[in-house]
């Protein structure tokens, strides 16, 4: 079998995606912000998600979760879209702001000029992922409501393959954790956040009232290796499918060799942000957790993809906490995932639109044209 570092080595992959390009959007009243005049108007402002629940994982705890706002204006169509922050992100709302304010989309006269505008965009400056995600997503919603379709359908996706979602559940004592298994009782996977020293009271308390597959995110906070096997051995004896980010996203060796020997499969999601990190993905771990905010948008999470397919490797389509903008544009790749977490707008209280829906645990598309929204 090839090595990892002679595929490396010796192969040259390169992620390709098919980037062809209704209702007419309204427009969310955006009063602070505006890009430059145009044919196309870029209008952004800042918003604070409010969570159900206090988010705990391996390293930080949280109730609320900073995002800003998008829309792109360009002849009575209205395309939107989103920057989520997470703080392991090192994103913010002055950073988004300042970062969207550089963009000038009046250099351009046709939204259709998809990989030139993006990028303009992302070479504006370095990192700012969730800032670049915000103008790509509002970019393909504006132009799939030009074309009157929604993407799955211009990427030629069948709806009917799309997998159930997992729900998350963060860590807690053992009374929440038990009321968040009872909320999440319409889901068919659960996700559960470890990478502390209750990992095995919170699989416990899970199965004492619930049989349902669940599916672990450690968040890097596993750091021995033998303790990761260990661990993976005990979760797969409690009905656990996979293993997320195991050990710290450095560690590629120890990652490489546990996922070797572990019985149950592993993703990268600290890992894997970017199309370069794919193939450096590829052997040390099973698959790969796709995120909008990490990969700068819909553009290169579809290049990603791709990447991904032609090297066996799982995907995974997943979210941070977003409002069902993020979610729904994410949700247009989920037909050709092995695993959806995508309930980052069920995690809050103040969602601004409505759009991919969860029917029978499984994440459901909307026929409506670009990324599927309408506003609450």
């Amino acid at each position: 079998m090839t090595s990892r570092r002679d595929f490396i080595r010796n192969t040259s992959i390169l992620g390709t995606a098919s980037l062809t390009m209704g209702t007419l959007g309204q427009a969310i009243a955006f009063p602070a912000f505006s890009g430059a005049k145009g044919k196309m108007k870029l209008k952004f402002r800042p918003y604070t998600l409010q969570l159900n629940h206090v988010f705990t994982l391996a390293t930080s705890s949280r109730s609320t979760t900073p995002v800003v706002l998008t829309e792109i204006e360009y002849e009575g169509l209205v395309g939107y879209g989103e920057a989520s922050m997470p703080p392991y992100l090192g994103e913010s709302h002055e950073t988004v702001l300042k970062f969207l304010g550089k963009v000038d989309l009046s250099k351009f006269d046709d939204p259709f000029q998809l990989e030139d505008i993006l990028h303009y965009v992302d070479q504006l400056a370095p990192e700012n992922k969730a800032a670049k995600a915000s103008v790509d997503i509002a970019l393909h919603d504006l132009i799939g409501k030009i074309m009157q379709q929604p993407w799955y359908k211009i990427w030629g996706y069948n709806p009917v393959n799309t997998p159930v979602t997992s729900f998350t559940i963060g860590i807690d004592t053992a009374e929440v954790v038990r009321q968040k298994v009872k909320e999440a009782e319409p889901y068919k996977l659960l996700k559960v956040k470890l990478g502390r020293d209750t990992d095995k009271m919170m699989i416990e308390t899970i199965r004492e009232v619930t049989d349902k597959p669940i599916c672990v995110d450690i968040n890097q906070g596993w750091t021995d290796r033998n303790f990761a096997l260990d661990m993976a051995g005990w979760l797969k004896e409690k009905g656990v499918v996979f293993i997320e980010q195991g050990m710290p996203k450095e560690r590629i060796d120890d990652n490489a060799w546990l996922t070797e020997n572990s019985p149950l499969p592993t993703f990268g999601d600290e890992a894997v942000q970017r199309l370069p990190d794919v193939l450096k993905a590829y052997k040390v771990y099973s698959g790969i957790n796709i995120k909008l905010m990490k990969s700068t948008g819909m553009r290169e999470a579809h290049k990603m993809l791709t990447m991904a397919r032609s090297l066996g490797m799982k995907v995974m389509i997943g979210c941070m906490t977003e409002t069902s903008c993020a979610i729904s544009a994410a949700a247009q790749l989920a037909p050709m995932a092995d695993y959806a977490d995508l309930d980052g707008a069920l995690l809050i209280g103040n969602d601004v639109f409505k759009g991919m829906t969860i029917q029978d645990g499984k994440v459901t598309l909307s026929t409506l044209p670009g990324i599927g929204l309408k506003l609450i």
